[in-house]
């Protein structure tokens, strides 16, 4: 081979190698049958050398005897010109003599006159990875992963799905761990022959299944889940025990690619709480009445989660006020995460919130909030001292190890006061374990910092709640009072909120306030603060401080 068709050889290599995250690289200019391999796979299975002429020959002696048949007929296809690559699994044998199960996928580049030129590819090696999960014998987490990033890779329209149980721990407390596994692994099988002509099946963390299916439509994809779940609530039996799980199911349709692979398993991972915590366990497909157009709003959140990792690039806090009801003058504001660019404009939380809640990434832009907040509220203490920063917990967080320590940090490292700090705990927030969040609120409170209770009469344990936690104020959700003056209905619930929370010594704010008349029709209560457009819309930092309320 001259020095000119290595060069190309090795550039190619390079390109290779970039896109190819955990696995070796080959190449081969099938002119002259020379080929270059990743050093790692040389050293791995003993290989003569990166550079070699007849590597699929020397290749062959690696794979295991009963595979090489059908690794010899995909070669001669692929040399004869028929066939433009492969896809197939085997066993190799490493520098020790062991096997190891291989997947080795390549493809065929030719030349504008349609001749085969180079053959070039990469090899996964199973053995490196836990690929198989030991409990259902399905694709790991791993698996699905490596498997999803493909998906992208090479562009193959389908729907990815996740199924998962609630209250298996019940299930493990009146069987024991071992049978619970028995009762996951028959369901794991179950749902695997369902979906099995459709794609691949996988075990993912706790007791949930995910699915990479294609040619299959959301009608059948309905059809099969109702069958499932059918099956599982009435006549599911595991070693002659009858046993009734209820499950929860979110998907998301893969056709257009402008996404990646990480905002993808984002939403699909909102879908399924979805499903879970608001839907009885119906098939959620993600984006379903969130928005008329399903593509845009994926290439936004898309453009959206990149820009975390981007020094989080187009996000900015607004602010609204909280004012005073017999004053009416501003005690504080709650501060409000939006993002902006300019080909989408500014997007409001609704749209991006509930997705990147199950976002790796997520914690970070929790912190980023929490110090802007901080540091704006810093400024503000300076013009009036009583000023109270609110800022919105996601459950998320709450959830993560090391929050409440994160944010004591960061009020030492911005100087701002913790009894100037409210952390409202929104409707969301009440899907934790209630000990859990009794503990975060008590921890809080000890050190100064306020709590209030966000969207009161929204949830489905809201009484139960106000009795468990200790907060300092509740907060009075717009639908509750925007029929103020006319509503009877409206009149009594906010009469009832407001004695309540007076009986658990909990301030009132009310949010909504939109006009004059009814602002004074709900003084008429025991409300201890207004919110609303009536003062103002949330708005930017510098015309916050310019608001005419102090």
């Amino acid at each position: 081979m001259n020095e000119e068709s290595k060069t190309k050889l090795d550039e190619l290599f390079n390109a290779f190698s970039t896109v190819s995250e955990g696995a070796y690289v080959y190449v081969c200019d099938m002119d002259d049958d020379y080929s270059r391999w990743s050093k790692s796979a040389v050293d791995y299975f003993d290989l003569p050398n990166e550079y070699m002429e007849g590597a699929g020959a020397i290749w062959e002696e690696h794979v295991h005897p009963d595979d090489r048949e059908n690794y010899n007929h995909s070669i001669a296809t692929i040399f004869d010109g028929t066939s433009g690559g492969h896809d197939m699994q085997y066993r190799a044998r490493t520098r020790n003599g062991e096997y190891v199960t291989c997947t080795c996928k390549g493809v065929v580049i030719r030349q504008s006159d349609g001749r085969p030129k180079y053959f070039a590819g990469s090899i996964k090696n199973h053995g490196l990875h836990n690929y198989t999960d030991t409990v259902t014998g399905l694709r790991s987490l791993y698996g699905f992963f490596e498997d999803l990033r493909g998906m992208f890779w090479s562009h193959d329209e389908g729907i990815i799905l996740q199924i998962g149980t609630t209250g298996f721990s019940q299930v493990n407390d009146i069987y024991g761990y071992s049978f619970g596994n028995r009762i996951f692994q028959t369901l794991a099988r179950f749902i695997r022959k369902k979906l099995f002509s459709f794609g691949s099946v996988y075990r993912m963390d706790g007791t949930k299944i995910a699915a990479i299916t294609h040619g299959l439509s959301e009608r059948q994809l309905q059809e099969i889940y109702e069958e499932i779940k059918e099956e599982v609530s009435k006549e599911f039996y595991v070693d002659g025990n009858h046993v009734s799980l209820a499950l929860n199911a979110g998907y998301v349709v893969i056709d257009s690619f402008t996404v990646n692979d990480k905002t993808a398993y984002a939403c699909l991972k909102s879908a399924y709480y979805e499903s879970k915590k608001r839907r009885l366990g119906a098939l959620v497909r993600f984006d379903d009445g969130m928005s008329d157009d399903n593509q845009k709003h994926l290439e936004i959140l898309n453009v959206i989660r990149n820009s975390i990792s981007e020094d989080f690039k187009g996000f900015a806090l607004f602010y609204q006020p909280v004012v005073d009801a017999a004053t009416e003058k501003i005690k504080g504001a709650e501060a409000l995460i939006r993002w902006r660019d300019a080909t989408y404009g500014l997007i409001p939380p609704d749209w991006f919130i509930p997705v990147l809640e199950q976002d790796m990434l997520f914690p970070s832009l929790g912190e980023w909030i929490l110090r802007r907040a901080m540091t704006d509220g810093k400024e503000m203490l300076a013009k009036h001292p009583n000023f109270t920063m609110n800022v919105n917990l996601s459950y998320t967080q709450l959830e993560q190890e090391g929050f409440i320590d994160m944010v004591m940090e960061l009020l030492a490292e911005t100087g701002f006061p913790a009894e100037n700090l409210c952390l409202e705990i929104t409707e969301r927030c009440r899907l934790i374990d209630m000990e859990l969040l009794k503990h975060i609120v008590l921890t809080f409170r000890e050190n100064g910092v306020k709590i209030a209770l966000d969207d009161f009469g929204t949830g489905f344990s809201t009484l139960g709640i106000i009795r468990e936690l200790a907060v300092d104020t509740v907060k009075i959700e717009r639908e509750f009072v925007k029929g103020i003056e006319t509503r009877v209905e409206d009149q009594i619930t906010v009469e009832f909120i407001s004695s309540l929370a007076d009986a658990f010594s909990a301030e009132v704010c009310v949010e909504g306030v939109e006009t004059e008349s009814m602002k004074e029709y709900l003084k008429k209560y025991k409300v201890h603060s207004f919110q609303g457009y009536y003062y103002s819309k949330p708005v930017p930092y510098d015309e916050f401080v310019e608001l005419p309320i102090y």
